[in-house]
């Protein structure tokens, strides 16, 4: 989507449709909105006036012109009550009308900045919100559908119109920031959208590499003789029931760069989930696929460091394979020794995310890093727990975790804080190896987030457990049915201010 920003008055402007707002409870709209109302006649006050608009979060209302003012057509939309607004509402907002836009079948829109003004956001922040919320709303999957006649035409461009000369370069400045943010989670909603046969570790790989060209990221994906040359045994357990070999992919960015702080991104990649011979129940199992959200999240986050150019030394690990139940498939009881040499019982296959990314984290350590965070959709009790609102955040270094809280505040993707107890650990302890793999249903996740802490050491580390949150069943605000890609732009927030520091 092409993404421009202009200085003028949006009454002024001729367009397909022009964009602006209204708080709940307003009656005198004042502003661009105010200055649109007198233009049209008082046809927005009239609107009010009438009832048929009040302003709430996300209400639209479509006004045509003829004539009045060059724009065809006038889309007021609500921001909600003035004291709940903040960034992810703008992000909501500009979600609903992208995607009004498309069933106007308008391809290309002016918009003033919401919350920029009596909003009190700051203009830069605002800007990038809008942009994020467009793209991200208007996003959709047709890749497989060979029939698109009535399909809506995609966005093309939206145009940011700001009245004050002045304040366009921070316009300019948060627009770029959110495009390449937004590019980067359709970019995992994409590749966590294909299905399973069309994304199999060996794709997953390919997909990594032809996006590191594009993007001047260093890659490397290691082969399953080179896993066992390393004694990733436990990512090794896993894959063997599987005829699609496993890929470990390895991805930096400003590699080489020994002057900047390291951190590392590690996502679980299993491209689907049977659930191995512990096998899952045959009814949702085609959901199976997103089981490599993680992955697809820490490639994510190094397309958009890359974009933004941020200044750090950036390392994402995804280790990718299938778990499948055929002749050659791991078992519970099996043991594993893991690339740490810590030797795993395993009690259910269908924990197998915890045994890949166990291997990944050791492989992490070696990068010396100043923080590592893992992604993964790990395990049904988180969305027990959380439902799909927030995700869950475990870890061992309480500052971490505080910056990530705090990135997740500012960019609406929430997550909450689980204890790592030691009394927890009870449950994975094995009277035939160092560990077991899954300690019954008792605080379930948080057990296989201890379990990972075991292979975190040495390290600031945190566990996100997107596995409420990385799919939606429904569409809403900037969320389209499918992937979510939800993890991204926290994460790319706490490394932007890493970065400023």
């Amino acid at each position: 989507m092409e993404i421009r920003v202009q200085a003028g008055a949006i009454q002024e402007v001729a367009a397909e449709m022009i964009v602006v707002n209204l708080f709940q409870g307003v009656t005198g709209p004042g502003g661009a909105t105010g200055a649109v109302d007198k233009a049209l006649g008082g046809a927005i006050r009239e609107l009010i006036q009438a009832g048929d608009f009040r302003g709430k979060a996300e209400q639209a209302a479509v006004l045509y012109t003829r004539g009045a003012i060059p724009a065809k057509r006038v889309l007021l939309v609500g921001l909600g009550e003035q004291n709940k607004f903040g960034l992810d509402v703008a992000r909501r907002v500009a979600g609903t009308v992208a995607r009004k836009a498309v069933e106007l079948r308008v391809t290309q829109y002016h918009s003033i900045v919401h919350g920029a003004g009596v909003g009190g956001l700051d203009s830069e922040d605002a800007a990038q919100a809008l942009v994020e919320g467009t793209i991200l709303g208007s996003y959709t999957f047709t890749e497989h559908k060979t029939d698109l006649s009535e399909q809506e035409p995609r966005l093309e461009a939206l145009t940011l119109v700001e009245l004050d000369p002045l304040t366009v370069p921070a316009h300019e400045r948060g627009a770029t920031v959110g495009k390449a943010i937004a590019e980067a989670v359709c970019f995992v909603r994409d590749l966590v959208n294909q299905p399973a046969n069309y994304l199999t570790p060996t794709l997953l790989a390919e997909a990594a590499e032809e996006m590191a060209s594009e993007m001047g990221l260093s890659s490397q994906v290691l082969e399953e003789a080179q896993m066992a040359e390393l004694g990733m045994g436990a990512l090794l357990g896993v894959a063997q029931g599987s005829a699609e070999p496993a890929k470990f992919i390895i991805l930096e960015h400003n590699a080489g760069r020994p002057e900047l702080d390291t951190y590392v991104i590690v996502g679980k990649g299993i491209t689907f989930d049977s659930g191995g011979i512990s096998l899952k129940p045959s009814e949702g199992m085609e959901a199976m696929k997103d089981d490599m959200s993680g992955a697809a999240i820490t490639l994510g986050v190094l397309r958009a460091a890359a974009a933004l150019q941020l200044p750090l030394h950036l390392v994402g690990l995804a280790p990718a394979t299938e778990n499948l139940p055929d002749g050659r498939a791991y078992k519970p009881g099996d043991v594993l020794k893991s690339m740490s040499g810590q030797t795993i019982e395993v009690i259910s296959t269908d924990a197998e995310g915890r045994l890949i990314l166990a291997d990944a984290l050791s492989y992490a350590r070696r990068y010396q890093p100043k923080g590592v965070v893992d992604l993964a959709t790990l395990t049904g009790a988180c969305v027990v727990a959380l439902g799909h609102i927030a995700s869950g955040l475990m870890g061992n270094n309480p500052e971490l975790n505080r910056a990530l809280i705090q990135a997740s505040a500012e960019t609406g993707e929430k997550i909450w804080e689980l204890p790592l107890y030691e009394e927890y650990a009870e449950q994975i302890k094995s009277d035939v190896a160092d560990i077991k793999n899954a300690g019954g249903r008792p605080a379930a996740a948080i057990t296989a987030g201890l379990f990972l802490s075991g292979f975190a050491s040495g390290y600031p580390w945190a566990h996100l457990d997107i596995a409420g949150t990385a799919w939606a069943d429904t569409t809403k605000g900037y969320l389209p049915k499918g992937a979510t890609g939800h993890g991204l732009r926290l994460l790319v927030q706490w490394l932007r201010k890493l970065g400023e520091k």
